[in-house]
């Protein structure tokens, strides 16, 4: 926010993204607003590579930030740290609703789920490594946001078959991504490692790519063969 006031915030992020959006536009940018200086035939530089510059809208579960994200056309990435993940379901739905009604393909639209996790030979080496930095990690937020602190019992049951949690051997954190994307149809999924050693983090990543990513994406063609299968032409 840097010294804004936390009262603004909606009507600070509405601002500052339309600036944002305008900016990647080609040109000099004319602009005024109710929170900064105005612009007039500013041309900003450098200019992006990317044409037009990917602008992602995270969201964390309100339904008019999924709502403006579609309307807008912008690809959404939903973030999922806690609960069972089809709860947020409906917040796709009215992204992708959204987007129809103002003219745009939801077809066409990116969409990333972004979670916590981490893989390792078995799971429940996953799930050792990985209490440590998430306890805390939550602790901390819990207090500033008035939740109480986390239980390794509460923590097995994120990391289980249906929990937020993609904590496992390659195995199960594949078959997760996949049943989130049964729910989703979401085009990225984005998993964020935290509170382990560094040499712990980068075999992750290694299972990540070299063995979570090929089952998912064997998983997403079976599933794209057998929905093709069902509906052609008896």
């Amino acid at each position: 926010m840097f010294g804004y006031d936390l009262d603004d915030y909606d009507a600070l992020f509405t601002e500052k993204l339309d600036l944002l959006l305008r900016i990647r536009e080609n040109g000099p940018v004319t602009w005024s607003g109710e929170h900064r200086a105005p612009l007039r035939n500013q041309l900003v530089m450098p200019r992006p590579i990317q044409q037009p510059l990917p602008v992602w809208i995270a969201v964390g579960g309100t339904a008019a930030s999924a709502e403006r994200t579609g309307r807008l056309g912008l690809p959404m990435a939903l973030a999922i740290i806690g609960g069972a993940p089809e709860r947020f379901a409906p917040f796709v739905e009215i992204y992708r609703e959204a987007a129809r009604r103002a003219g745009h393909d939801p077809a066409k639209l990116a969409l990333s789920i972004n979670g916590h996790g981490h893989v390792a030979e078995s799971s429940q080496q996953a799930a050792d490594e990985y209490w440590p930095g998430h306890e805390k990690s939550m602790r901390k937020i819990g207090r500033e946001r008035g939740w109480p602190p986390p239980t390794r019992a509460q923590y097995e049951l994120l990391c289980g078959p249906r929990g937020a949690l993609l904590v496992g051997d390659p195995k199960t954190v594949a078959e997760k991504i996949l049943f989130q994307y049964e729910i989703f149809r979401n085009t990225r999924y984005l998993i964020y490692l935290m509170g382990m050693p560094h040499r712990t983090v980068m075999r992750a990543i290694e299972l990540l790519g070299t063995e979570v990513a090929p089952l998912v994406r064997a998983g997403i063609a079976e599933r794209q063969l057998t929905a093709t299968g069902s509906n052609a032409p008896g």
